[in-house]
């Protein structure tokens, strides 16, 4: 197949990584960009890459840079590159999507995708009281600062301390539980088992920052390290953030690739990119374990690619929780208890999951997987927020049957995607009987803490209800509290029925 000059092709993809327990000698965040793309020219074969940048785009991280892409592009050399930022809630697919999309437009030839952190710094400087400062950019904009709309989490919920990622995506994993009709220990295992797979593939991941391969007993168990933090959720059922990682990706056009020497064998194809960005919070969701954003991108995929979701070679399933990845399973029809992984990476747990840079990370590994099985197919996805927002992606070293294409189905989905009326105020619903949608309990550093229960009256509306009553905390950890009914009252606490 001819492949045309202004088809857009990933040809370099490359990581960076630091491990210092003395911050000092550590580089910052935006340094490891910067080492991560010149890798990733090198892994192009083509140097001269870095000057013929025409953007350079950088997911935003939990770090303070105004416009890391112009320090990162000063920094290789890339003096005419157009800084672009996105903000958090910008899917990292969508990056992508947009970088390869203006490549097919001709509104650039080349343009880099970076993201990564240093938390792991961050964190070693507070332990060992060294000064690790970050590059101060003296308040300089970006080009282009992509921001998202709407809010991922509700006042709501945030006024009933619901700000963790945690709390959230543990409710969806009970109500998937109760949809399932599983046990309460059936369910721990195949969640510690699912995990622990996860591990396994990190263990030979020489890229991973955990390498343990901790199995199901380690992971379910909350002891060793591994405390509750919301219940079914241990710590090593969390994406690990406390890393330092960097990735890089460099797309051109073809005729460049060409031009430049890039081999073929370093072509990877990006196919299409499919999202939806309908926003609704966890509380107000009619069914809190499904996600027609994922079914919807996941067609759209299929329509315009000819490959299912479910037929792809290779796949790397978002994988900040659990749940994530059973989530985007159940909607794109994927067995993930079958020999294919989910993951090339070992996911964001294990192979780490710094903020807004893992689906870079992982789309390097999938590159480096696509090159080694030439003509094969892979998937990569991403979510933002609380699977709040969907977004897949097809790639392969084989061209594409048609142009590439960025699919919206936000729009569709948010036609069938409609939420709950929630009840807002102290005192509405006072005596009245709630059914139990879902709950967590969380907790600190010294034990169980609060019992959040997501409610649903008679008239349809929901409300969240809080309780820090021992006995009731201790009941919604030892059996199903799914489908259970509780009384509300006026200061916004519960009691269940027995």
């Amino acid at each position: 197949m001819t492949v045309s000059d202004r088809t857009p092709v990933l040809v370099g993809a490359a990581t960076a990584a630091q491990r210092f327990d003395d911050p000092s000698k550590a580089s910052e965040a935006v340094a490891l960009m910067a080492q991560a793309l010149v890798a990733a020219a090198d892994d192009a074969g083509a140097g001269r890459l870095l000057g013929r940048l025409d953007q350079v785009r950088v997911t935003k991280g939990t770090w303070g840079y105004s416009d890391p892409a112009r320090w990162v592009a000063e920094a290789v050399g890339a003096t005419r590159a157009r800084s672009h930022l996105a903000d958090v809630g910008i899917l990292q697919t969508a990056v992508m999507g947009d970088a390869a999309a203006a490549i097919a437009s001709g509104t650039a030839d080349v343009v880099a995708v970076v993201g990564g952190e240093a938390k792991h710094r961050a964190l070693r400087a507070s332990i060992t009281g060294k000064d690790a400062p970050d590059t101060d950019q003296g308040g300089v904009e970006p080009d282009e600062l992509v921001t998202p709309q709407g809010m991922i989490i509700s006042r709501a919920e945030i006024d009933k301390g619901l700000v963790m990622a945690t709390h959230h995506y543990a409710m969806i994993e009970n109500a998937r539980r109760f949809a399932d009709g599983q046990t309460i220990e059936e369910h721990r295992a195949e969640v510690s088992n699912l995990w622990a797979r996860f591990a396994q593939v990190a263990a030979a991941n020489p890229d991973a920052w955990f390498r343990d391969g901790l199995d199901a007993a380690a992971i379910a168990t909350p002891a060793n390290g591994n405390r509750m933090l919301a219940w079914p959720y241990t710590k090593w059922h969390n994406s690990q953030w406390n890393v330092d990682q960097a990735g890089a990706l460099i797309f051109c056009s073809a005729g460049t690739a060409r031009a430049l020497g890039v081999p073929a064998n370093r072509w990877v194809f990006p196919w299409a990119a499919a999202e939806s960005n309908h926003v609704v919070a966890v509380t107000e969701r009619p069914e809190l374990h499904r996600s027609p954003g994922f079914a919807h991108a996941g067609r759209a995929l299929a329509d315009h690619t000819g490959v299912a979701p479910n037929e792809m070679d290779h796949v790397d399933l978002y994988s900040c929780f659990p749940i994530a990845v059973r989530t985007q399973a159940l909607e794109l029809g994927i067995d993930i208890a079958g020999e294919r992984s989910p993951t090339v990476t070992g996911g964001m747990t294990w192979a780490g999951g710094p903020l807004n840079n893992y689906v870079i990370q992982a789309a390097v590994k999938l590159a480096q997987v696509l090159r080694a099985d030439p003509g094969s197919t892979g998937l990569l996805t991403s979510i933002s927020g609380m699977i709040t927002k969907q977004g897949v992606s097809a790639w392969s070293t084989e061209p594409p049957s048609q142009p590439f294409a960025n699919l919206d189905v936000t729009r569709t989905v948010a036609g069938e995607l409609r939420p709950k009326p929630y009840r807002v105020g102290e005192g509405e619903g006072e005596g009245e009987q709630a059914t139990v949608v879902s709950y967590t309990v969380i907790w600190g550093r010294e034990g169980p803490e609060r019992a959040v229960v997501i409610g649903e009256f008679a008239d349809g509306a929901r409300t969240l209800l809080v309780s820090s009553i021992p006995t009731v905390m201790a009941a919604a950890v030892a059996g199903e509290f799914c489908g259970r009914f509780v009384v509300a009252a006026g200061d916004g606490s519960f009691m269940p029925i027995d």
